[in-house]
């Protein structure tokens, strides 16, 4: 082809690319057809074809397009949240120079996701309220969106709110950012400046964290630890309140004008923070260190525990100039097709963290756990005294048991979390230390072994067996079994005609049911492949694992923090319950 007749094809493609804007996708499917036979294989029909799939939609076909496919919401809710999602999505624009336009300007491509208000877990269809969809195909490693952090609301933001005269430097980040976001729902109201952000936030039934349960639901999950772990969430929660807003030193009662009493309610308080636990990210790439925060936009991207992606934050500019100021943001971690829903990673995160916290569970999710507890009670002389019981002999180890649990931070009883296809190097070393016996050390002091490798047969046989009875004694804290609950969930009819909270806990127990079968079966394939089945088992003489021995609850009765209590403290949260 000449230079003259690949202009002439170039203008009149581009003239017709023009008006193909406002044609239906329909009309534009027939002429690309149409062009691209006309060439036949490669050459002009190739490069016809490709310039007619990079032509822009018309205004508002992916929404319509959504729309059909009922990701815009239902006739009562779907105005309301479709006029929020445009007025944050201008907020953006106004406040932030944040480019959501789905065509392109100068040096902007259009941008590749939109928001639907009403997404669908994929194996379950549950809904999974708002998400971000892909406009069109994103390959791996594009650049999603780019945030200024000054549009984020973080503890540094919350105290120039709320004064830094309230809150010191030093206030935890969970507390003071729960106050501004009462302040700017409940007190500010039209006047916040967050207000776009403000709108679009749920409320905390559309959320259903654990911790919002009503006493029905919860017990729907009799046998969960997941249980456990939420009564003490319920009660840290509400005496946080009453420690820091709602007691007569409170901040209601000494900044009355500040923080009126009826706006800063318990209720309030919750919906806060079921805010930050199911949206809030932390952001480790600041220049003044890692902080918590809420960012617009970002936070309606939903969780896949097999997304590789993760929001973070940047020095925005480009590869020669830095403007200064820092940003959040986020590339894609893989491809995605034309109105795929686009997903990150919340973190390696159990059913029972994302049921506590984020109101859902993940089938088939490679990082689930369930937390069994192992207990034994140092048998010490004064202790079997103290039993009264001639068939509890001494441990002549148990002083020396007790100095070493000391010493490295341990008690005698602990939860641990057992997956699907392990169980932590943690809890075997620490029962082999446990079941050690004289006949194990000849004389050396438990200090000098190393628990990360086995000590004896017998030790391991009883080590083995000890995990096999806690798990199976969690196995039955459920009062119905993992076949019941099959069968619940494959009677569809009646299935539905239960809450989404219901339907959420029995999936949620039959999982743990399933790991807890899995965990024991490869614990007796372990104990057949060692050869171990044979070995005298009497040597752990009474201490059973996962199962309290008498006196243990009196002299035990205020147990540790739960593996899942453990794992949330990392995450910064204020977990300390008791």
């Amino acid at each position: 082809m000449n230079f003259s007749i690949f202009a002439t094809l170039s203008l009149s493609l581009l003239q017709s690319q023009q008006a193909e804007s406002f044609v239906s996708p329909d009309a534009r499917i027939s002429k690309s057809t149409t062009l691209s036979m006309a060439g036949g294989e490669g050459g002009e029909s190739e490069w016809v074809k490709a310039l007619l799939e990079n032509t822009p939609e018309a205004p508002g076909a992916f929404e319509k397009e959504m729309k059909m496919k009922g990701l815009l919401g239902n006739k009562d809710t779907g105005d309301t949240k479709l006029s929020a999602n445009a007025a944050l999505i201008q907020w953006l624009e106004d406040e932030g120079d944040v480019y959501l336009a789905e065509v392109s300007s100068w040096g902007e491509a259009p941008h590749p996701m939109a928001i639907s208000t009403d997404t669908r877990d994929e194996i379950t269809n549950e809904s999974s309220g708002r998400g971000l969809l892909a406009r069109r195909d994103v390959n791996d490693g594009d650049n999603l969106f780019k945030i200024p952090l000054k549009l984020c609301m973080t503890k540094r933001s919350a105290r120039k709110a709320l004064g830094k005269d309230v809150f010191s430097a030093d206030v935890n980040e969970y507390l003071v950012m729960a106050c501004q976001l009462i302040h700017e729902k409940f007190v500010l109201g039209d006047e916040s400046y967050w207000k776009p952000y403000i709108d679009v936030l749920p409320e905390v039934g559309e959320v259903n964290p654990t911790f919002s349960w009503s006493d029905e639901d919860l017990s729907f999950l009799d046998g969960s630890p997941v249980i456990a772990a939420t009564r003490s969430l319920q009660m840290k929660l509400q005496r946080e309140y009453d420690s820091l807003l709602g007691g007569e030193d409170g901040l209601c009662a000494k900044y009355p004008d500040r923080f009126p009493k009826d706006k800063y309610t318990s209720e309030n308080w919750v919906w806060a923070f079921t805010m930050l636990f199911s949206r809030a990210i932390r952001l480790r790439g600041l220049k003044e260190g890692e902080a918590l925060s809420l960012v617009p936009y970002a936070d309606l991207i939903n969780h896949s525990p097999f997304s590789q992606a993760y929001i973070d934050a940047r020095e925005g500019g480009d590869w020669l100039f830095s403007s200064g100021e820092e940003e959040v943001i986020l590339y894609a971690d893989r491809g995605y097709r034309r109105m795929e829903q686009i997903y990150i990673s919340y973190g390696p995160k159990s059913n029972a963290e994302l049921l506590l916290l984020y109101g859902f569970a993940v089938e088939r999710n490679p990082f689930n756990s369930v937390d069994v507890t192992v207990a034994i009670a140092p048998r010490t002389e004064s202790f079997v005294k103290e039993l009264k019981d001639e068939n509890i002999p001494i441990d002549p180890l148990a002083e020396e048991k007790i100095e070493f649990l000391e010493s490295v931070g341990r008690e005698s009883m602990v939860d641990f979390p057992c997956y699907a296809d392990r169980y932590p190097v943690e809890l075997l070393e620490f029962l082999r230390l446990m079941q050690m016996t004289p006949e194990d050390t000849r004389g050396r002091p438990l200090n000098q072994f190393d628990y990360s490798r086995t000590i004896s047969a017998a030790n391991e046989a009883s080590v083995l067996r000890s995990v096999i009875e806690a798990v199976t004694r969690q196995l039955s804290k459920y009062p119905n079994t993992e076949e019941d609950d099959a069968a619940l969930i494959k009677d569809k009819g009646m299935f539905r005609l239960l809450s989404y909270n219901q339907r959420m806990a029995i999936r949620h127990r039959r999982n743990e049911k399933r790991l807890l079968k899995r965990t024991i079966a490869a614990l007796e394939n372990q104990i057949r492949k060692q050869g171990l089945e044979d070995e005298d088992l009497s040597r752990a003489e009474g201490s059973t694992l996962g199962k309290l021995l008498p006196g243990d609850e009196r002299k035990y009765g205020m147990k540790q923090k739960t593996a899942l209590e453990d794992r949330l403290e990392k995450m910064g949260l204020p977990v300390d319950i008791r």
